[in-house]
């Protein structure tokens, strides 16, 4: 049974930071794709984040200097580092884990207030 389990969101004021934590179990953590989206309300999910298990690492542009993605495979953690937090920040999100399937966690609540 593949597992991802999201943490570490919470309020937060605007230029705080938070970092969330993205533990997986079920699957072979080091091959897979690892992303963080995120969906605010209202608003279509979107990408935030990805690193490959090459480590290659993506950003969306509005998050470049901003957020830093890392993977631990030894932990099967995938981590993001949000850091200058802005009230548009707020959202919900969420772990992806990308191979041959995709796999979702349920997400967690980040809100960031001004």
């Amino acid at each position: 049974q593949v597992q991802l389990v999201e943490s570490g969101g919470g309020l937060v004021q605007s230029g705080g930071s938070l970092r969330l934590s993205c533990a997986a179990s079920g699957i072979i953590f080091r091959v897979h794709t690892m992303r963080w989206y995120r969906q605010a309300p209202g608003k279509q999910r979107e990408l935030v984040a990805e690193i490959t298990s090459a480590g290659i690492i993506k950003y969306a542009e509005s998050m470049k200097g901003r957020f830093i993605i890392s993977r631990d495979d030894a932990e099967k953690t995938v981590y993001l580092q949000m850091n200058s937090l802005k009230p548009d920040d707020t959202a919900v999100y969420y772990c992806n884990a990308e191979y041959w399937s995709s796999y979702w966690g349920q997400g967690t609540q980040v809100t960031v207030s001004s």
